[in-house]
């Protein structure tokens, strides 16, 4: 399978090896890419902050490469206008070849450098005791763990001049783990953040955007080759993947689109096939169908006419469903769904087994009881296949890693890589910042974080729209792409008429039609 290729998200240990091999391979020294990021970090400056001409400005440099970046803004904040004061924890001494550079540079410019002091906070000459701005260089990407005492200091002051000066920070916000976006234990709340090159994959986290305010990614100058020869392990979803949306052939007929066969439903439980039929023909499906024990599917369908329906068995459970009415069921299925809403009987059970084992069995969305089943019977896991896709929420993936929810949550990066190690197949883990897992590929990360698909039957929505997809001729990895993107934008773009939440799992697949139009505007021109 040949990976489509979206925005990289390096790790910060990724990022580091991109500068090395830039200055080591290239020639490119690293006086440079500093004087580059400090000047993407004035021109965004300006863009969120406005001129800064007599304005005050407090510039907290840190002992790294971080606070050289801020030294270097600060010379060029002073030969804009801008009153500067660097704030220095280290001896300006220890700074050292690029950062010692930029260090003297700006001192010779006329920059002020004052060296951080128990007091020096309650002491500061008059025009940075209550700065227009504030320049965090604290900490760079490669912070991991707790915040130092002095540091933390540093931090909450910070954050309690936010409501009178603009912060602004330099790479990343002091005291968010680059890799994870968790904050250690608070970080600092910038109004805006400036990363270099390439957004690291912590940024993305939905932990994160508490701190990072508006986020902009600028180059530095790290050359194309750099990047091809040590990817990134992490992509984000951009809009790129417009060029996946399914074509649409004057000549297409129904047949074309596929069958989608959703196997789901119990008692209580007949909303979650409907939703993922709806799903399912929202994404473009020429055929959808429902298949589920005899007296549950006038329930499911009622008010549904464009969905076929597949009655199994005489009653209302999965427990006397026979194999030559499952087989009847598939006959013309293209993709199937399996899970929403079906119960975890051992007529549940049974019948996922015998899905799961069907020799030529076509592909299939495993979610819900599914996913709870597969992980109650881990032998189950030897039958998926490659192009099979399963979709489980952070508690449904804390049952498949063996873990805890919160452990999944702390670091859903490293959860997702698990599960692309140890599933033949695709992963979507679910939840704000939805990652895309895959053998042998790159993490995929979602942009979206919205709070209007946290409503229930959201994943059944999405679970239809993947196998549509797929029912169109998407390749797996291409339609878990494209289907997760168009599930947050649909989302996203309800936050419209319904700010406040309200709306519901319906209203998430209704709303793909406008998703799909919305993202069709990003194709780039006919030849």
């Amino acid at each position: 399978m040949e990976p489509t290729l979206f925005s990289p998200l390096p790790s910060p240990a990724e990022m580091a090896e991109w500068d090395r091999a830039s200055i080591r391979e290239f020639g490119i020294r690293e006086e440079i890419l500093m004087e580059n990021a400090s000047r993407e970090a004035l021109h965004v400056l300006h863009k969120e902050f406005g001129s800064c001409a007599d304005k005050s400005v407090l510039l907290f440099m840190g002992s790294g490469n971080n606070g050289a970046d801020a030294a270097a803004l600060g010379r060029h904040l002073h030969d804009a206008g801008a009153r500067v004061l660097v704030l220095h924890t280290r001896p300006l001494g220890t700074s050292k070849r690029a950062a010692g550079y930029h260090v003297r540079l700006a001192r010779k410019t006329g920059v002020q450098f004052m060296l951080l002091r128990q007091h020096t906070l309650s002491t500061l000459p008059e025009p940075w005791q209550h700065p227009d701005c504030i320049i965090d260089g604290l900490l760079g990407t490669g912070f991991r763990g707790a915040l130092r005492p002095d540091t933390l200091a540093l931090v909450h002051w910070i954050n309690e001049q936010r409501s009178r000066s603009f912060i602004f920070a330099l790479d990343i916000p002091s005291g968010l783990d680059g890799l994870t976006g968790n904050a250690s234990p608070v970080a600092v709340r910038a109004h805006a953040t400036v990363t270099f090159e390439a957004a690291k994959t912590g940024l993305h986290m939905p932990g994160a955007m508490a701190f990072t305010g508006r986020l902009h990614a600028r180059p530095i100058g790290i050359p194309k080759a750099v990047r091809e020869a040590h990817p990134a392990s992490c992509e984000l979803l951009d809009t790129s993947v417009a060029t996946l949306l399914p074509v649409q052939l004057g000549d297409m007929h129904k047949g074309t689109s596929g069958h989608v066969l959703i196997l789901g439903g119990s008692r209580g439980m007949t909303g979650a096939p409907v939703l993922a039929a709806q799903g399912a023909m929202r994404g473009g499906a020429g055929y959808v169908r429902i298949a589920a024990p005899r007296q549950l599917l006038a329930d499911m369908t009622s008010g549904l006419p464009d969905v076929l329906t597949s009655p199994l068995g005489s009653g209302d459970t999965w427990d006397d469903i026979s194999n030559e009415s499952l087989a009847d069921a598939l006959q013309r299925a293209t993709v199937l769904v399996t899970g929403p809403g079906m119960g975890r009987s051992a007529g549940a059970l049974a019948t996922l087994t015998t899905l799961l084992t069907l020799p030529g069995r076509p592909p299939m969305v495993l979610d819900a009881d599914a996913l709870y089943l597969l992980a109650q019977h881990p032998a189950l896991k030897d039958h998926l296949r490659k192009d099979d896709i399963l979709t489980p929420h952070p508690g449904e993936a804390a049952l498949l890693a063996g873990t805890s929810i919160a452990e999944v949550q702390s670091d859903r990066l490293a959860t997702a890589r698990r599960f692309a190690l140890e599933y033949p197949c695709i992963v979507i883990l679910k939840g704000a910042g939805t990652l895309i897992s895959c053998p042998n590929v790159p993490l995929v990360l979602s942009p979206f974080a919205v709070p209007q698909l946290a409503v229930a039957g959201s994943g059944d929505v999405l679970a239809g729209l993947l196998a549509s997809l797929l029912a169109q001729g998407l390749n797996t990895r291409d339609a878990a792409c494209l289907g997760v993107y168009l599930h947050g934008l649909a989302g996203y773009l309800l936050q419209t008429e319904f700010p406040c939440r309200g709306n519901t799992a319906q209203d998430i697949a209704a709303a793909l039609i406008a998703a799909k139009k919305e993202l069709a505007t990003c194709l780039p021109p006919a030849i």
